[in-house]
């Protein structure tokens, strides 16, 4: 019988081969780097004072920022962020450390994936309270752009020149930096406010798919897609892992806000490869998911299904 694999008692910082924040740029070829793996509000949650968030309470490196990404491409000097998360200024700072800007704020651009929480309020850090930046493209879906447009204190960033929106249309690849594409793809979720998407980023040497939230993968189903052939036709997918299994609320119901329990997607991708199944990093960790609080038997659960977790500074080849 075949040993357990390793597993590690908490989300340890990224291997050697993922350069850490201060780390010299990486030379050569384009890359997305992970600057955010919690869901919206961050781990520790506020008002959260149970065991899940204790260690990192009680031990500042194990706290994480919201889901959010960089993509970055040394030979251009392009620098992008994908989504703008309630740590904008700790996460800019991050992609200054993985890629010196040349200004400030050192963006061509901010692709957006939804009007909730953690995904478009750092935008305020553009305005004149803040950065007082002028004219960054912010790429954003229809209903999105305008959510923007029409509601403060989003529109002042648009009417003083602080942002300037553009429209993403799904599977339109927008272009990063010389051979760095990133097309919009809908998923169902609660579009209150805008639709929903993720990021097909696709370069010279590799595709990352970075989908943060969604309500289900049977919901996608009945769209017509399937979890199984993104997969397939991707190197990485950063996908929605908030909540590890049901009853993670307390008195409130998953349903309120649903996504993808991560052992549901363990068990709908069991009969996949092992080579699709290590393409999945799961992102946007809830604050009582056990991942975070590095639950041993989850690790290992997770471990043995060939799947991972996304990790914050680490760096993939696009």
């Amino acid at each position: 019988m075949n040993a357990d694999p390793p597993v590690s008692t908490h989300l340890d910082p990224p291997p050697p081969t993922a350069s850490a924040p201060g780390s010299p740029p990486v030379a050569g070829g384009p890359f997305v780097v992970v600057l955010g793996i919690a869901q919206d509000a961050g781990y520790p949650q506020a008002g959260c004072r149970g065991p899940c968030c204790a260690p990192a309470w009680a031990d500042p490196a194990r706290r994480r920022h919201a889901a959010c990404i960089g993509v970055v491409d040394p030979a251009s000097g392009a620098r992008w962020l994908v989504d703008a998360t309630p740590d904008f200024r700790a996460q800019l700072r991050m992609l200054d450390d993985a890629a010196p800007p040349t200004g400030v704020p050192g963006l061509d651009g901010i692709l957006l994936t939804h009007a909730h929480l953690g995904h478009y309020t750092g935008l305020l850090h553009l305005g004149r309270e803040a950065i007082g930046a002028r004219r960054v493209p912010v790429y954003a879906m229809p209903r999105l752009a305008a959510f923007l447009g029409a509601n403060q204190p989003w529109a002042d960033l648009v009417a003083h020149g602080h942002v300037d929106l553009r429209l993403l249309e799904e599977h339109r690849p927008v272009p990063l930096a010389p051979g760095v594409t990133a097309a919009p793809v809908r998923v169902p979720h609660r579009d209150e406010h805008s639709e929903t998407v993720g990021f097909r980023l696709t370069g010279p040497r590799r595709s990352v798919l970075y989908l943060p939230d969604i309500d289900g993968w049977e919901a996608w189903d009945a769209w017509g897609m399937s979890i199984e052939a993104v997969l397939a036709g991707v190197d990485v997918a950063l996908v929605d892992g908030t909540f590890w299994g049901p009853g993670e609320l307390g008195g409130r119901r998953i349903s309120d806000v649903p996504h993808p329990l991560i052992s549901s997607t363990l068990e709908r991708l069991a009969p996949s490869t092992p080579a699709i199944r290590s393409r999945v990093r799961f992102i946007h960790l809830n604050h009582t998911n056990p991942l975070l609080a590095g639950e041993p038997e989850a690790l290992r659960r997770l471990a043995a299904a060939g799947c991972g977790v996304a990790r914050e500074s680490e760096r993939i080849d696009v």
